[in-house]
């Protein structure tokens, strides 16, 4: 007992710890110091909705547009993600008011929309389309105010604030649109400590907005281009009719407030939206269920095995276990190799693959070196570090593929490094191509696709290629007992022995441990959320491969007491048993949390899925096969062979 409570002593300081460090955090740049009347440039990031998972870039609707428009050099994640970060006319000063302005067709002319403009604009509304403005690399966010389910005497005194990512660009009443086309900004600075002759410094903390939809009739502007809000109560909103052109003015108006917020954690606001609590209680929750599962899986496992292991190396009745049943009798095939060791070895590069890349990731989000500050800086680091992991990939499947006694390296190696990727780029291929016919700005470039192209066969085929020579070349892993020339009969299997049974029961306890921390991460791909919570992923993580790990032993175990020794292949697949989970959850994800109607956004959904399954077992599958393959070598090795 008092181990026990030792053990969970160390759990909660290893849980305080991370706790720490999801909220610890390394700037992606510099902080920038703005002095009064400093411009604050505003810029556009992309149109984007859940309801399609389609993002535009600004301009494709008609937006006020500056008299010159100049597009951010991005990197590759930020490309791969659909950000077309751009320049827009809105002139903002810092800690300068302005009361309302006109933002194009100076002084006061209306802006008017063709039919087709009005009918694209009309059409965005439906599909509940988000704008995502920043303002010195800070997202824009609406304020949301709502009682939350207190007693009723506090609900006078006490409103939940969230925040919503961007803002709405209008909104539905019946079968009319309504479209926001006043923007009031609200910009919070922090006030730096400087010396006392110097002129004050300032640093942007937070950026809110608040849409509107103001009437032409009602905004009243002037020949200097600035106009009069109406009374809140009296004025109608700026109706867009897809039959016909629509006139109305673009205005926006800025206030400044002060704030004590530091620079380093104005980020706060926007990680915070999601719920903490529900992300304890569940680590927690999986936490002492694995460990508990896991103490009872060894213990079993162990006690069995030692029992076992003593029956067979008991001298004087050998004659007996002779006619006893048990993985002893299969010592002479259990390491037959398998049918397809090529691609066997080939996949399971691309799980190790895999796992390194994830690994490294996580950990150095979870340093917070890839803030959501840094945009795009996740999904580049990913698609980098994938490809220079092609050297362990290459190293473990040229070691195993020699232990399969395989002997065509060269095609081994140019396997590994193009079965999975070949795969995963194939279906990305296929979907950006609905993607270009939507004009999305989610559409991969093709100069980004051949840069993508150039690093796989420039950089990750080489260092497959390498790995693969280097592991080949090693001393294949040795296997404790010789193989039989004649394969043994395998008995007929009961039922609960069948591969699909295997998979079910396999996948319950992994996929268990990490099922909430999956709805967040399908919250941030799908509903355009921020993930940041890195510390608990990397937990989740580590109980995943140490469950995934125990179930693949458990199983290969009563494979093998049930003698039959095609263990390889199946044990590959019955470890990815939760991807077969996952799949099913991303069902009941899209049919119960996303209203996507549409053909093409769903396609986009399923492909991705899919693509993140394929992953997800291909990970699963390596990390239970190499488990297996150990813990098979392991017990062979302790019994004495005649």
């Amino acid at each position: 007992f008092s181990f026990l409570q030792e053990r969970l002593r160390y759990l909660l300081v290893l849980l305080l710890w991370l706790h720490g460090t999801d909220s610890f955090y390394v700037p992606g740049v510099a902080p920038i110091n703005f002095h009064r009347n400093d411009p604050v440039e505003i810029k556009a990031v992309k149109l984007t909705s859940s309801r399609t998972q389609l993002p535009y870039e600004y301009y494709s609707l008609p937006f006020c547009q500056p008299t010159k428009i100049t597009y951010k050099a991005e990197n590759l994640g930020e490309v791969l993600r659909g950000d077309r970060i751009v320049n827009t006319p809105f002139q903002v000063s810092m800690n300068v008011e302005k009361k309302c302005e006109v933002l194009c067709n100076f002084p006061n002319k209306p802006v008017t929309l063709t039919v087709d403009q009005s009918k694209l604009i009309a059409e965005r509304i439906r599909e509940d389309y988000y704008v995502h403005l920043i303002a010195d690399n800070l997202p824009v966010a609406t304020r949301l105010e709502f009682y939350s389910n207190r007693e009723e005497e506090e609900k006078k005194k006490e409103k939940d604030v969230q925040f919503e990512h961007g803002y709405r660009l209008g909104f539905m009443d019946g079968n009319k649109f309504y479209l926001h086309n006043h923007l009031s900004f609200i910009l919070y600075y922090h006030r730096e400590d400087v010396e006392e002759n110097q002129e004050p410094t300032y640093r942007v903390v937070r950026f809110e907005v608040i849409p509107q939809s103001i009437k032409l009739e009602d905004l009243k502007a002037d020949e200097k281009g600035v106009c009069t809000l109406p009374e809140a109560t009296g004025s109608a909103p700026q109706e867009v009719d897809p039959s016909k052109e629509n006139q109305m003015l673009f205005t926006y108006s800025v206030h400044w407030e002060e704030s004590d917020i530091k620079w380093a954690s104005r980020w706060d606001t926007y990680l915070t939206m999601s719920d903490v609590q529900i992300h304890w209680f569940s680590i927690i929750n999986s936490v002492v269920v694995v460990f508990f599962l896991s103490g009872i899986l060894s213990m079993i496992i162990i006690r069995t095995l030692r029992k076992d292991i003593a029956n067979y190396n008991k001298e004087d009745d050998i004659e007996d276990t002779m006619e006893e049943s048990g993985w002893k009798l299969v010592h002479g095939d259990v390491f037959r190799p398998p049918q397809y060791p090529m691609i066997l070895s080939s996949l399971l590069g691309s799980g190790i693959q895999l796992f390194c890349m994830i690994l490294i990731v996580i950990f150095v989000a979870m340093l917070g070196m890839l803030s959501p500050s840094s945009r795009g800086a996740l999904m580049t680091t990913a698609c980098f570090l994938f490809m220079f992991m092609g050297v362990f990939g290459g190293f473990f499947a040229g070691r195993l593929y020699r232990t399969l006694k395989g002997h065509r390296w060269k095609k081994g190696a140019f396997c590994t490094a193009t079965l999975y990727p070949g795969v995963v780029f194939g279906i990305c291929f296929v979907l950006n191509c609905f993607i270009w016919g939507k004009h999305s700005s989610g559409a991969v470039p093709f100069p980004t696709m051949v840069a993508l192209l150039c690093m796989w066969f420039g950089i990750s085929l080489p260092l497959v290629y390498l790995g693969y020579y280097f592991g080949f070349r090693k001393q294949p892993y040795d296997n404790p007992v010789r193989t039989n020339q004649i394969p043994r009969q395998i008995p007929e299997q009961r039922w609960y022995m069948n591969k699909f049974v295997g998979i079910l029961m396999a996948g319950i306890l992994p996929f268990g441990a990490m099922f909430i921390e999956l709805f967040f991460i399908f919250s941030a791909i799908w509903e355009n959320q921020f993930y940041y919570l890195f510390g608990f992923l990397f937990l989740v993580f580590i109980i995943l491969v140490v469950s995934c790990s125990q179930i693949s032993i458990v199983m290969v175990y009563f494979q093998l007491c049930a003698e039959d020794y095609r263990w390889w292949w199946r044990t590959f697949l019955v470890s990815g048993g939760s991807a077969f989970y996952v799949l099913i959850y991303a069902i009941f994800y899209f049919v119960n949390k996303l209203d996507i109607v549409e053909f093409i956004p769903s396609l986009l959904y399923f492909g991705y899925t899919a693509l993140m399954v394929l992953s997800f077992w291909l990970l699963t599958g390596t990390i239970g096969f190499y488990a297996a393959y150990m813990f098979v070598r392991k017990i062979y090795a302790a019994v004495k062979i005649d």
